[in-house]
């Protein structure tokens, strides 16, 4: 975790850690879940906050045994009515390890996340250890391409100028289709500093990178830019080497079902 990262932890502990735990302790107690981690995910935890940017909050819970052997089981989703500041959600661990089966880049990232208010030790080990034989194959890729592209032609394709919030929402697939390229046997970074520090980006592109980056930091949610030709061409090599890639990776993958009921077994029966 960068000092950047460390200063806005701190500043969400100061602020707000005491009402987001709160309302994780009471969802706990009026679902009947033990949350096993619950994280910050969205601009926070990637690293680019706007100035009123709200809190979301992933989690993932598990339920007591007699819950998973009815005819009648519950949704695998917890949630919060969303308002202004918080967005708080998680799913049941058997969503979550299904999910993870197929490379969901989403539950990736949240055990990647920076900033963490529940955090199990030894459950996050053995759900990051089966993340591992599981992380930057085809799946992801694909995902981080169709993520990319469409977020570039609904929010930048043909606009002299972008909203910033969006603009970092087409460079971040970019960014993280890189680091699945550079670093395939490493789990990808939710940080945007993290993430682009272990890309090896040419010089001029990093530090358009960072005034942008600047210019998000003070603006609001709908603060604007005019788009910048030197990331625009970093947008259209990374997609599509990605475009190429996915059609050319084996959609071949070890089956891991039996690692993840060995987990998901041990987990809620204790």
């Amino acid at each position: 975790m960068t000092a950047e990262d460390n200063k806005l932890h701190k500043h969400i502990l100061a602020e707000f850690h005491t009402k987001i735990m709160a309302e994780l302790e009471g969802l706990e107690k009026t679902h009947g879940i033990r949350i096993l981690f619950a994280i910050e995910s969205g601009s926070r935890a990637w690293g680019f906050p706007s100035p009123d940017s709200d809190y979301d909050v992933r989690f993932v819970y598990i339920r007591p045994l007699e819950s998973y052997l009815t005819l009648n089981p519950p949704r695998d989703v917890v949630e919060l009515p969303i308002d202004d500041l918080l967005d708080i959600n998680g799913w049941d661990i058997k969503k979550a390890l299904g999910l993870m089966l197929k490379s969901n880049p989403v539950l990736l990232e949240w055990l990647q996340s920076p900033i963490r208010y529940i955090w199990n030790e030894a459950a996050c080990h053995d759900l990051k250890a089966l993340a591992q034989k599981t992380a930057n194959d085809r799946s992801c890729l694909h995902h981080y391409l169709n993520l990319g592209t469409r977020q570039r032609k609904i929010y930048i394709e043909g606009k002299s100028v972008v909203n910033l919030k969006k603009y970092f929402y087409v460079v971040r697939p970019a960014m993280a289709i890189r680091w699945l390229r550079m670093n395939p046997d490493i789990l990808l970074p939710m940080n945007f500093h993290d993430l682009k520090s272990g890309i090896d980006l040419p010089d001029d592109l990093t530090s358009e990178l960072d005034i942008l980056l600047e210019k998000k930091s003070r603006s609001k949610e709908l603060g604007q830019a005019e788009p910048i030709k030197l990331i625009d061409q970093f947008l259209d090599a990374e997609f599509i080497w990605a475009e190429k890639s996915v059609k050319e990776c084996s959609k071949d993958k070890p089956d891991l079902t039996e690692d993840a009921n060995k987990l998901f077994r041990a987990w809620i029966g204790r």
